[in-house]
């Protein structure tokens, strides 16, 4: 029963009273989920994108690097859209990989600064980007912390355990590890690369994990128990990666296929795996990558019930919504799904969308 767009109450058929005057749903041969929440989304200033997430499930966002006030414009539409959680931009170091979507700091007192500005702003996480030094990594999660926001980062050239150390919360994309799990001079070798240019990250990421074993390998072991014990959340964004032969070469595919491997060893250890979909991926239409990375969550070895939890339950935590959102529970917000079919059996079925529901009211889909 939703009340005052809360779930009010929840029980079986013929044991629950229900007011006289309620609406009802006949729910017959669907299956009710929580509203999916992204990890990882990018809107790009798009009017259109923020609607069709929501026609199509997805009730929470968060954008992990663009200005808040480049929401205005979408905003100002008056279209339905999913609830957002914003960072506003990455922090990071000179030179920017993104320019657009950076905010640049110099020493400790900057990042100290630039964490104040965004959490007056609104932010509900802190975003650090790759290139920053571990010692600032740790003053902007230090700052962060102490208004209650947790960090996540995208690395990729930085030493990820050294910067969840320093109080990273959560690693954004797979390729993050790649520099960990290869030997120390051919890390520093493609840091080297990177930073004289960032594009030869675009296809060192892949010659990278090409080159890395995942079979009794005691970095690969030591990692994944290092992200167990810190309960780092991860968000993988495989769509954004994603390789086949009609768009990639042997060496892409196989880096593709071991990032897809790691993924699914961190899930088999425990290791808090949530759902991203970056939005803009090369296997999926336009409004529908968060569709495409549950399916390749469920080619790494998750099973549904696991993917979306992911998406629901263990995203909500990573937010730290967990108490209002997340799980259909009473007195939390009224945000549901009604899917033809059992995604259970096959997580495809979550494509089958019949019906949304965003603070207790119904999409017009």
């Amino acid at each position: 029963i939703i009340k005052n767009g809360k779930i009010d109450a929840i029980g079986k058929v013929g044991e629950l009273k229900i007011p006289y005057g309620t609406e009802v749903v006949e729910a017959r041969g669907l299956t009710v989920l929580p509203g999916l929440i992204d990890a990882h989304y990018h809107n790009e200033e798009s009017l259109e994108l923020p609607e069709l997430y929501l026609k199509n499930g997805v009730t929470s966002v968060r954008d992990p690097g663009e200005w808040m006030e480049s929401y205005d414009s979408v905003r100002l539409q008056g279209r339905p859209m999913p609830r957002l959680f914003l960072t506003g931009p990455h922090i990071n170091t000179y030179p920017p990989a993104y320019p657009n979507d950076a905010m640049i700091v110099q020493d400790n007192e900057e990042c100290r600064l630039a964490v104040e500005k965004l959490a007056a702003q609104g932010a509900t996480a802190i975003k650090v980007y790759f290139g920053m030094p571990v010692g600032m990594i740790r003053e902007v999660c230090s700052a962060a912390h102490e208004r209650g926001l947790p960090v996540t980062a995208h690395l990729e050239i930085t030493n990820a355990m050294d910067a969840i150390n320093a109080g990273i919360d959560g690693i954004e994309h797979i390729t993050t590890f790649g520099n960990i799990l290869i030997p120390p001079m051919e890390a520093e070798l493609y840091k080297q690369k990177v930073m004289a240019d960032y594009n030869a990250r675009r296809r060192g990421r892949y010659e990278m994990w090409n080159r890395i074993s995942l079979n009794k390998n005691e970095k690969v072991d030591s990692l994944i128990r290092f992200l167990q014990s810190n309960k780092t959340f991860i968000s993988p964004t495989l769509a954004a990666f994603e390789k086949r032969f009609d768009k990639g070469d042997s060496i892409e595919v196989n880096g593709f296929t071991q990032m897809l491997r790691f993924t699914g060893m961190l899930k088999k250890a425990g290791v808090p795996v949530v759902v991203g979909s970056h939005s803009y991926v090369a296997y999926a239409n336009l409004g529908e990558a968060y569709f495409r990375e549950m399916e390749l969550l469920q080619e790494a070895g998750l099973s549904p019930m696991e993917i979306i939890v992911a998406a629901t339950m263990e995203n909500a935590r990573f937010f730290r919504i967990e108490e209002k959102l997340g799980s259909i529970e009473e007195g939390k917000l009224a945000d549901l799904l009604l899917i033809r079919g059992d995604p259970l059996q096959d997580i495809r079925q979550m494509r089958n969308i019949e019906k949304v529901m965003l603070n207790g009211k119904w999409v017009d889909r």
